[in-house]
This record gives structure tokens, C-alpha cells and sequence, in this order.
């Protein structure tokens, strides 16, 4: 119970100093939210600066520290400011577009390439006197060494535009009502090739992370115990090994999923994808900084979330934890 207060404390701290941390450095960076605004849109007269100000919350008459509790009092109402580059649109409801899309193309690629990643790397570790798991560890860590965009430009090129199996980008076809299973089909058809993409570049470490932690666990004492007295070979790789030599994995796989919500960027650009990654882009390229400030809170959030719920599932499988934690 101490060991579960305590991440629930230390949650809620780094979950402040993200907060501060995101209302203070937007504010450090050279530039005017208003006046970018201003030159950009011809019709917005000079006039308009001050009221601009208020509805970006950079209303400089009051003190930081007002702004703060402001900033504060906003997030609890879920106000999250007005988009620069989408204006007047809040930016709550341009992230309610984009969230989805990168939830759905980078969670399902994340999980996917866990699982088979741990999944060929524990075989490679108790075969790894075999060819097949050298060259399988060899070929996805050569793989790997690729850029992500660099390998999606290989699929689009080869899979898109050679061959003409898959399509170029977006999300879906524009020529598809939205809702129905003719939908969800154009939806999957059109993901597949950025999936692959994240998938395929990600499956070198997660084999090479749980191959190295494997063979670390089949070299302790107890696997050895566990052989000598005739146990059967399935329970001990499974059993013993497997579940010890997974739990380093476990907060490197929270980090992964925590990062989901900011998307592949780059993966994301060169498939011409509406999410989370293409939007960071367009507001860096529009210096929206309500924009970026939302989108680096939500992956603050989504890291720190993730690695609690990694910590409680170490805490489940590893007794050492609780025994520690009490």
C-alpha cells in the first residue's frame, strides 16, 4: 500500500512540474502569439492586439503568477486556448480530430510490435544456437538502423507507387461516407502501410531488449534447478524465464505507448496521416503556441500516465516489489 501512495505521490508532482513547466517555457520563446496572428490574417486590425492577447491567455497586465493560477483554472475547466493557426477554433476540439487518428495508427503499431517483438525474442534467446535466431536478430536489427521516414518512403515508393497495392496517404478515401464497414475498410487499407512501417523499424529492439534479458535469466541458479530436476522444458522458458526477463521490457513499453500521443512525426508527414504528429508540424511551422503547448502537455501526461500503470504492473507480477514497498 506505501509503494502505491507513494507512485500516486510522485505522479502527481511530475505531473505539476510538467504543468509549470509548460506555462513557463512557451513564454520564454521569442515572438507574439497576437501579432503572428495579425500579419497573417489581413483583416485583423492593430487594434484587435490587446483583445488577441486575452483569448491566447497572454494577457500581460497581470502578474506570471496570476497567469499561472489562470492557466491552472483553465486546465481544470478544460480549456486548452484557441488554436493560432486554426483561429477561432479551440484547440480542444482540433485535438478531439487528430487524437483518435493517432491513437488508433500508433497504439495499435506500438502494441503490435511488442508483442511480436518479446514473442521472437524469447525465442531467439533459448534457441539462440540456431541460425534462424541469428539471422532473425541480425535482419530486424539491420532494419532498424533505418529511419523511420526513410523506410516509409521505401513502402510508398515500392508498395504505392510501383506496384499500385496500397495507397499513397491520408487516412481514408475521400470518396467513402464516413461510419459503416466501408469505413473501417478504406480506414485499415490506408493504415496498413504507416503500421507496417512503425511496426517493422520498432521490432529489432524489442528482440534484441528481451533476447539480452532472456539469456541474462537463463544463466541464474534457479533456471539451472529448475532443468536438473526434469521440469518440463515449456514451463521454464515460459514460466521462469519469460515472466522474469519481461519486466525490464514493461517500462520501456510504457515509455512507448506514453509517447503514442505525440505520434510519429515524421511517419506521419511522409504518409500524409491526420494525426497528432502531422498537427505538431503544421503548428510549429504556424508558431501555434497553444497548439504546442496542448499537444506537449498531453504527451507529458500520457509518459507520466504510462509509466504508473507500468510500475503497478510490475508491482503484480514481481513479488520482490511489494515485498520492498512494504
Amino acid at each position: 500500500m506505501k509503494y502505491f501512495l507513494r507512485k500516486i505521490g510522485l505522479l502527481l508532482f511530475a505531473l505539476l512540474v510538467a504543468i509549470t513547466l509548460n506555462f513557463f517555457i512557451p513564454r520564454l520563446m521569442p515572438g507574439d502569439p497576437a501579432r503572428e496572428l495579425i500579419d497573417r490574417m489581413q483583416g485583423i486590425p492593430p487594434e484587435s492586439m490587446e483583445s488577441i492577447r486575452i483569448a491566447f491567455g497572454l494577457d500581460t497586465k497581470d502578474a506570471l503568477i496570476v497567469q499561472y493560477g489562470k492557466y491552472l483554472l483553465n486546465l481544470l475547466k478544460g480549456d486548452l486556448g484557441i488554436s493560432l493557426s486554426r483561429f477561432p477554433t479551440p484547440v480542444k476540439d482540433v485535438l478531439k480530430i487528430a487524437i483518435p487518428w493517432t491513437l488508433g495508427l500508433m497504439g495499435l503499431a506500438t502494441i503490435l510490435s511488442f508483442f511480436i517483438g518479446t514473442i521472437l525474442g524469447i525465442g531467439a534467446a533459448w534457441s539462440r544456437n540456431k541460425r534462424w535466431a541469428t539471422l532473425t536478430v541480425g535482419t530486424f536489427i539491420f532494419i532498424r538502423s533505418f529511419p523511420y521516414f526513410w523506410l516509409g518512403l521505401l513502402f510508398i515508393y515500392f508498395f504505392a507507387f510501383r506496384m499500385q497495392v496500397f495507397p499513397i496517404g491520408n487516412a481514408y478515401s475521400i470518396y467513402v461516407q464516413r461510419g459503416g464497414w466501408d469505413f473501417i475498410l478504406s480506414v485499415l487499407y490506408h493504415g496498413f502501410l504507416p503500421a507496417a512501417t512503425i511496426t517493422v523499424s520498432s521490432l529489432g529492439g524489442w528482440i534484441l531488449t528481451m533476447r539480452n534479458n532472456m539469456i541474462n535469466v537463463l544463466a541464474e541458479d534457479y533456471i539451472t534447478v529448475a532443468l536438473a530436476k526434469g521440469l518440463p522444458l515449456r514451463r521454464i522458458k515460459n514460466l521462469y524465464a519469460a515472466k522474469n526477463a519481461i519486466l525490464p521490457s514493461i517500462t520501456s513499453f510504457a515509455m512507448s505507448l506514453g509517447f503514442v500521443v505525440g505520434g510519429g512525426l515524421l511517419t506521419e508527414m511522409v504518409f500524409a496521416y491526420p494525426g497528432v504528429g502531422l498537427m505538431l508540424w503544421q503548428a510549429v511551422q504556424a508558431k501555434d503556441y497553444a497548439m504546442m503547448q496542448a499537444i506537449f502537455l498531453f504527451i507529458s501526461i500520457a509518459v507520466l500516465i504510462a509509466n504508473f500503470i507500468a510500475d503497478i504492473a510490475i508491482l503484480l507480477l514481481d513479488p520482490r516489489v511489494r515485498d520492498g514497498g512494504r
